[in-house]
């Protein structure tokens, strides 16, 4: 039998090579709301939510000045940010609103509620939230039923008063 990671097991970090890191980190510190935990001068920065050493790891060591990966190529689909509550996915919504900040799409998992969008290096960047799992959906054998529905984004920022 292969080996099977234990429950608890999480992923730590995503570490993006950008080509700007200054801009980078604007993107992510000021729309999405991460703070910068330490720089390494003008070449890597890394990123969290709540004093953790970092969630998010940038750097131009390899890519400075560079292009986004075209379509059609394999590589990172997008990083998923997944905020405490309903309420804190709204305010992250609005700080994204509020900038201006284009959305790729929206979409209510059942499980989730997601928002899409692009970082300034073109990589995806998801900002979801999670319901309870006593909420997620279920077939009628108890197998996790996903789908992809309309998120009411409307309904979303009214909650992030």
């Amino acid at each position: 039998m292969p080996f099977e990671a234990p429950a608890g097991t999480m992923i730590g970090h995503v570490h993006l090579k950008v080509a700007d890191l200054d801009r980078a980190i604007g993107f992510y510190r000021d729309v999405l709301g991460l703070q910068v935990m330490q720089r390494y001068g003008t070449q890597a920065a890394f990123l969290s939510a709540g004093g953790y050493h970092h969630h998010i790891g940038l750097n131009t060591w390899e890519s400075k000045g560079g292009e986004a990966p075209a379509p059609g190529t394999t590589g990172l689909y997008h990083t998923a940010i997944l905020y405490p509550s309903r309420q804190a996915l709204a305010q992250a919504l609005k700080s994204v609103v509020e900038a201006g900040w284009p959305l790729d799409g929206a979409s209510d998992h059942g499980v989730s509620e997601a928002i899409y969008l692009r970082d300034p290096d073109g990589n995806g960047v998801e900002i979801y939230r999670d319901r309870p799992e006593g909420e997620w959906p279920r077939d009628a054998d108890g197998n996790l039923k996903m789908v992809s529905e309309r998120l009411d984004l409307r309904a979303l920022l009214a909650e992030a008063a």
